[in-house]
């Protein structure tokens, strides 16, 4: 299997995270319970099942096990976990939203660096199949106990008025959610333009570098980290904002900076790439790795600030498509562009600046105060 196909398992994983996601609102405002146990069960079934494929097959028979189990069943439990807790801890922290979405969505983003030299030493002391095994067990024991732990507040509950109830596909009628969800959907797809060739472009600019290897072993983990601030941090920080719809017109203006600076620096060293290059690319992808965390974490406290808590869950999950079809275009935009300029790094900076200049105007101009009234009768 070469290592394209097999990172398709990755993008299907991400689409239907977000798909799942879109569908699994309703369920989620429903019964917390069922929606953790459910996150849980598909999860590790999921890395369990990738396991035995990666062992007990070889060739398409694999690569398709591997795509339904790490990339359809493993994608679902991750869609309705990333939801189940958002709303729950909203209603715990309802003065702090921000704060309380930045903690659950940090947890997400902090896993993979917590998570990845743990897989690293499983790998390479017991195979890859084996690790999705022993890591099926572990997350299996601990999303239970989650399982048992979450509850929503005792005097919170949940209203199920079928006739009151609001209808999905009145929400991309609405310029508001219209707005959140395609602004959301650039700071995805340009992250992961970015983000997903992290080591190659740092190894492009430091290939001269004695300290080449240190370099591109510690970057990650200093960028994964700052991934997993700016979840909280930009989150918290909307806290103290009159509109929570201001912090990401500051990522997107952070952002634009660093990829305009990278494009021109890009420019001028040609291929004689220079110190100035390798400190434009290390702030580069600080910054996005931070702005991409942050628009994670922000969203359902923004969607809240517009559609009140009530339908929270579906909203949000609906407003997660977007990161479902930019996990289908983010890298391959990357990849295709690479291959019509030759390998050149500087036009995926070009067209990096040109989409966060689009988010910008989007989150400026098509995001209002409020949005629409979503308990739409039918």
């Amino acid at each position: 299997m070469s290592t394209f196909s097999v990172g398709w398992a990755f993008s299907f994983a991400i689409f239907f995270l977000g798909m799942s996601a879109a569908f699994a609102g309703r369920m989620v405002e429903k019964d917390i319970k069922k929606s953790s146990l459910i996150s849980c069960l598909f999860f590790t079934a999921g890395m369990i099942g990738t396991g035995f494929f990666i062992d007990n097959t070889t060739g398409v028979t694999a690569l398709i096990g591997i795509y339904i189990c790490y990339g359809f069943v493993m994608g679902i439990g991750l869609g309705v976990g990333y939801i189940t807790p958002v709303k729950t801890l909203m209603l715990w922290f309802k003065d702090k939203k921000g704060l309380a979405t930045g903690i659950s969505i940090m947890g997400f983003g902090l896993a993979k660096a917590i998570a990845t030299p743990i897989m690293e030493i499983i790998q390479r002391n017991f195979g890859v199949a084996s690790m999705f095994y022993i890591l099926g067990a572990v997350y299996f024991v601990m999303m239970i106990a989650g399982h048992l732990l979450i509850r929503k507040p005792a005097g919170w509950v949940e209203a199920h008025d079928e006739k009151s109830r609001f209808r999905k596909r009145y929400m991309f009628k609405d310029r508001t959610f219209t707005g959140i969800w395609l602004m959301f959907f650039i700071n995805i797809h340009c992250g992961l333009m970015l983000i997903s060739y992290e080591k190659q472009l740092l190894s492009l600019v430091f290939a001269a570098s004695a300290s080449l290897a240190v370099i591109v072993s510690t970057v990650p983990s200093v960028t994964a980290a700052m991934n997993a601030l700016g979840r909280i941090g930009f989150s918290t920080l909307s806290d103290q904002m009159s509109d929570r719809n201001t912090i990401y017109k500051v990522i997107f203006v952070m952002s634009l900076i660093v990829s305009c600076m990278s494009f021109v620096v890009f420019i001028i060293s040609g291929n004689s790439y220079s110190g100035i290059a390798g400190v434009c690319v290390i702030l580069l992808l600080v910054v996005v790795n931070a702005g991409y965390g942050g628009g994670f974490s922000t969203l359902p406290a923004l969607l809240s600030s517009r559609y009140g808590m009530k339908n929270v869950s579906e909203i949000h999950g609906l407003a997660l498509s977007a990161w479902a079809i930019a996990g289908l275009t983010g890298n391959n935009t990357t990849e295709m562009i690479l291959e019509i300029s030759g390998g050149s790094y500087t036009y995926i900076f070009a067209v990096a600046a040109l989409l966060y200049i689009i988010a910008f105007v989007v989150s400026s101009k098509m995001i209002a105060s409020k949005g629409m009234n979503i308990e739409i009768q039918e």
